[in-house]
Order: structure tokens, then C-alpha cells, then sequence
């Protein structure tokens, strides 16, 4: 009888457990400090958030739950229960090791957030393919020995794992294939242990030139097929900065085409369209947006380098005055033990608390200097941005003032031709052959004029639009991010700072009222 066979009759005996809060906090206090440690941990309670390893393996646990709180988690120990289905792990972010051996597993899957994972050992399970692992670029080791892998092929997935060094696949099907080893090593020609065992150059080098052939042809299509992500790729951050550049689908001809995307009529008078002159005002708009959205981002970046500038300057000037401070005290708190007149004693630790004082005012005035320094930059910076923006919005109006005149000037020639086509047709002197849809529009003159003066209201709506789109982007993004500015740098940067001055003060002042000192009694 095989072992996952004799596994699965053993836990057809257990009575399911459930991963509740008691299980949680009892293993955690079974794994945590002991003796007095122990004692003050348990008494001050257990903050799951700051765990970062975990055993509930011998648990007879049949579904993952309730670890959401666990998000400092680096190792989970889950192996030798009944599990069936890998779930409830995607809180888990910072988890490196994880051991689910030994369980019922049948299926990789959820561990698209494991995105730290480099241990994972799903040994003993009852797994027939390796798939759902894409996500774990950091895996070095993995394990998935005494499973039901009957396919060969299976290991050619993990070839996306570049830091894959440790691999165990010692216990399924096809390991029973006289191949086995050779074409492991052969496709998988970085791992240095395979099955416990060193892969010696000798045999991987063996490995190699017995599958050349059919290794060649996998990285020549692996090749291609990189090629093509990469492309795909390139082309996305490309989409995304026209996007953000506020110019996306303006290096083509597709506000051209989208003058005429639910204009039936203006469809069928697309014999008479003039594109050339329309797209180059596009491909205009397009370069400047570019430009100016370099510009932008310079003065942004430019903006946060001052901003870091000015933050580090006035935290070095801070840093020194505690230093100081702390010089003075480590002397002033040993000299304190020492005195025994009460009277010098008190006035010892009066100087010493006006010290103190003196520091707050120190801090307090650093971080006013520093309020005042940021306020100019954040105005200075908000102001130029403005200005950008406003020439920005200033010059996009200017094109598509072009880009209506355009379309104006085509209406006006689209209206001088119609009225001669209806004569024309009317008398049956038209040479060029016209659809029979084009015919229809041409029946009479009110019918042609209306379809054209349709038409041509419709592609000023989609002009208008498009500009009002981009102006209204442009203008969200700015007060967006000034707002963030307000917000984060000057009003809650201030509070946290103020409220550390004052916990170290206060922490200072409670230091030397708890101090023992002489023989008269505690200040």
C-alpha cells in the first residue's frame, strides 16, 4: 500500500479541528517565550499581527482559516493534517516558508499573494499536476515528493523559476521511468539538489547532451515566447504613459475614427473625408503631451528631492540636540545617585528638568523651521505647477480649436459639393459610380443637408469631448496631488512629529521622577 494510500485511511479515523482563536492564541503561547518572559506575554495578551512563526501541524486540521490576522507571518507549519483544498493564505504576504506535507491536497492553488514564498513543501499529498505557482518568483526550494505526478512533463513548468536550487520529487509515478533523473537535470539545469542528492557537473553535462535536441528547440520557443511578453510588455507601459500623459490613442488616426462611430449618416459620406490634416493636428497634441508631461514629472520629482532635502536636514539638526542631551544626562543621572543633601538633590534635578524644557523648545523650534520651509516649497511648487498646467490646458484648447476648424472647413466643402451631386443625380449625369446608400442620401436637397449638418454636429461633440476629457484629467490629478501634499507633508507630518517630541519629553520627565537616588527616596 502506497503512503498516500495509508495516509488517507489513517485520516479517515480523526475528527476534523477547526483553526479558531483558541487553537490560534494556544499554539502561539505553546511556541512563544517560557518561564517569566511566558508569564508577562500572556498576561499582556498576543497581538497575532507580530508573530512570525506558526505550528499547527499533528492538529487534524481539515480547512486553512482564520490566519488573516497573521500578517507578519514568515513560517507556517501545516503538514500531518487532514487538509484538503490550500485557501484562506492570501494575507499571508510575508510568508517565506511554508510546509503542507503530509495532508490531502489534490490541487496547487492559492498562492497567488505568496509572492516571498522561497520554501514550499507539499510532499505526501495526492497532487497530479504542478500548476498555480506563477506568482512565486522567490522560490528556491520545493518539494512535491509522494504525490500521484504522472507525467514527465510536469517539471518543465517549474523552469519559470529562476532561483529554484532545491527540488524532491522522489515517490511519484513517473520517478519509476529509467529517464527520470536525466531529463529532470536536463530541463531543469540550474537545480544543485535534486531528490536529497548533489547534481554533479559530470551529470547534468550528461543530462544536457542526451535531450540536446529537443532542449534546443524548448529555448528557441521559449525565446520567442519571451520575446513576445516582453513586446506586450514594452506596449503596455507605453499605453500607460499616454495615459497618464493624458494623450493615449492621439498618436493614430483614432479620434479621426471616432468622429464617425455612431455617425451612420457621416459613414456613408466617408468618400468625401479629408484624414490627413485631422491626424497631424492629433500627432501634434500627441508630441506636446509627451513633452509637457516630462516637464511635469521633472517638477514633481524635483519637488520630493527638496522636500526629502529639507525633511533629513532638520532631522540631523534634531538628532544632534538629543545626542547632546543624552551626554549630558547619562552624566547628570550618575552624579544624581550619588548626592545625598536633599537640598542639592532638588536643585540638581530643578536644572535638570529646565534641561529638559530646553530641549522641547529646541525640538518645537526645529520643527517650526521646518513647517515654515515647507510651506514656501509646497507654495513655490504649487504655483509652478499651475502655471504648467494652465499653459498645458492653454495650448490643447489651441489644437482643438484647429482640429473644429478642420472639421469646419470640411463641412463647409461637404455642403458647397452635396447640392450639385443632388442636381446631378437627379438628371443622371453623374459619371463616378455611388452606393446605393450614398444615392439615398442625395434624394433631395433638405435630406443631404440635414444628414451633413448631423453629422458635423455630432464630430464637434466628440471634439469637444475629447478636449474637455483631457483638461478635466489634467485638473483632477493636480488637486489630487496637492491635496495629498497638504494632507500628508505639512498637516499629519506635523502632528506625528509634534507627538514624538512630546512622548520624549515626557519620557525624559518620567524617567527622573521614577529615578532612585541618595538615600532620599525617588524624584
Amino acid at each position: 500500500m502506497s503512503a498516500v494510500n495509508s495516509m488517507s485511511r489513517m485520516y479517515d479515523n480523526l475528527e476534523p479541528t477547526v483553526i479558531d482563536e483558541d487553537l490560534l492564541r494556544s499554539a502561539v503561547e505553546e511556541q512563544g517565550p517560557k518561564e517569566e518572559a511566558g508569564k508577562i506575554a500572556k498576561a499582556e495578551g498576543i497581538d497575532f499581527g507580530d508573530v512570525r512563526s506558526l505550528r499547527l501541524d499533528f492538529k487534524n486540521v481539515l480547512t486553512i482559516d482564520n490566519l488573516w490576522e497573521f500578517t507578519a507571518l514568515t513560517k507556517l507549519q501545516l503538514d500531518n493534517n487532514i487538509i484538503e483544498k490550500i485557501e484562506g493564505l492570501d494575507s499571508l504576504v510575508n510568508l517565506i516558508w511554508l510546509d503542507l506535507s503530509f495532508n490531502n491536497i489534490e490541487v496547487i492553488e492559492g498562492l497567488g499573494h505568496l509572492t516571498k514564498l522561497e520554501d514550499l513543501t507539499l510532499y505526501s499529498n495526492r497532487i497530479s499536476k504542478i500548476e498555480n505557482m506563477d506568482n512565486l518568483v522567490n522560490l528556491q526550494v520545493f518539494s512535491i515528493g509522494n504525490n500521484i505526478l504522472k507525467d514527465l512533463e510536469n517539471v518543465i513548468y517549474l523552469r519559470k523559476f529562476k532561483k529554484l536550487k532545491t527540488l524532491t520529487l522522489k515517490g511519484n509515478p513517473f520517478c519509476e521511468e529509467d529517464t527520470y533523473k536525466q531529463y529532470v537535470i536536463a530541463f531543469l539545469s540550474d537545480i544543485g539538489f535534486l531528490d536529497y542528492k548533489l547534481v554533479h557537473q559530470q551529470a547534468r553535462e550528461a543530462a544536457i547532451e542526451k535531450y540536446m535536441i529537443p532542449r534546443e528547440e524548448m529555448l528557441h520557443n521559449e525565446k520567442q515566447a519571451n520575446a513576445i511578453v516582453e513586446e506586450d510588455n514594452k506596449r503596455k507601459i507605453e499605453v500607460e504613459l499616454h495615459k497618464i500623459a493624458y494623450v493615449e490613442n492621439m498618436d493614430s488616426d483614432s479620434l479621426f475614427e471616432s468622429l464617425y462611430t455612431e455617425d451612420a449618416e457621416g459613414k456613408k459620406l466617408l468618400i468625401f473625408k479629408a484624414i490627413e490634416k485631422f491626424v497631424a493636428v492629433c500627432y501634434q497634441i500627441f508630441e506636446y503631451g509627451i513633452k509637457e508631461h516630462d516637464k511635469r514629472q521633472a517638477e514633481v520629482n524635483q519637488f520630493w528631492e527638496c522636500i526629502e532635502e529639507a525633511k533629513n536636514e532638520n532631522k540631523l539638526l534634531g538628532m544632534k540636540a538629543i545626542d547632546e542631551f543624552m551626554v549630558m544626562k547619562k552624566k547628570v543621572l550618575q552624579e544624581l545617585t550619588q548626592i545625598s543633601d536633599q537640598r542639592l538633590l532638588e536643585q540638581q534635578v530643578s536644572d535638570y528638568n529646565k534641561v529638559i524644557a530646553e530641549l522641547w523648545d529646541k525640538l518645537m523650534g526645529y520643527e517650526l523651521q521646518l513647517v515654515d520651509q515647507l510651506e514656501e516649497v509646497v507654495k513655490d511648487f504649487e504655483r509652478n505647477l499651475q502655471d504648467m498646467v494652465s499653459m498645458f490646458i492653454e495650448s490643447i484648447m489651441a489644437f482643438m480649436s484647429t482640429a473644429r476648424d478642420l472639421e469646419n472647413s470640411h463641412h463647409e466643402k461637404l455642403s458647397e459639393i452635396a447640392l450639385p451631386i443632388v442636381d446631378k443625380l437627379a438628371k443622371n449625369e453623374m459619371d463616378d459610380e455611388i452606393s446605393e446608400d450614398v444615392r439615398m442620401l442625395f434624394v433631395d436637397k433638405d435630406t443631404i443637408i440635414n444628414a451633413i449638418s448631423t453629422s458635423h454636429d455630432y464630430h464637434l461633440l466628440k471634439i469637444d469631448n475629447k478636449e474637455e476629457d483631457m483638461m478635466t484629467r489634467l485638473n483632477n490629478w493636480m488637486k489630487g496631488l496637492l491635496e495629498k501634499i497638504h494632507d500628508e507633508e505639512e498637516i499629519q507630518r506635523n502632528r506625528l512629529r509634534v507627538v514624538e517630541i512630546n512622548h520624549l519629553i515626557d519620557h525624559l520627565r518620567d524617567e527622573i521622577d521614577n529615578l532612585e537616588v541618595g538615600n532620599a527616596g525617588g524624584y
